[in-house]
């Protein structure tokens, strides 16, 4: 997965996810939104067919980075998650 950052402060990250649509996107930011700390976490997507997901993050307490890093890692929780209950079918 490509990761691209635009702009970046201590308390705010723009970033792309040029490989990815709406499906992870919306995860990310809804898992982004959930994170301490998080004050506002958002993308957008220019066009829905050909556009890039871009995301808009504002944080205190927390670095940008370390909120993102957390988001994932509850992502790939909720997946290891899914994958043992379809296991268990």
């Amino acid at each position: 997965m490509k990761f691209e950052v635009l702009e970046e402060s201590d308390s705010m990250i723009r970033f792309q996810l040029p490989t990815e649509t709406h499906t992870f996107a919306n995860l990310l930011a809804a898992e982004l939104r959930k994170v301490k700390g998080v004050k506002i976490a958002t993308y957008r997507v220019e066009h829905p067919l050909v556009g890039v997901p871009e995301f808009y993050v504002e944080v205190d307490g927390v670095t940008t980075r370390d909120a993102i890093k957390s988001a994932c890692d509850a992502i790939v929780k909720l997946s290891n998650s899914f994958t043992k209950s379809v296991k268990k079918l």
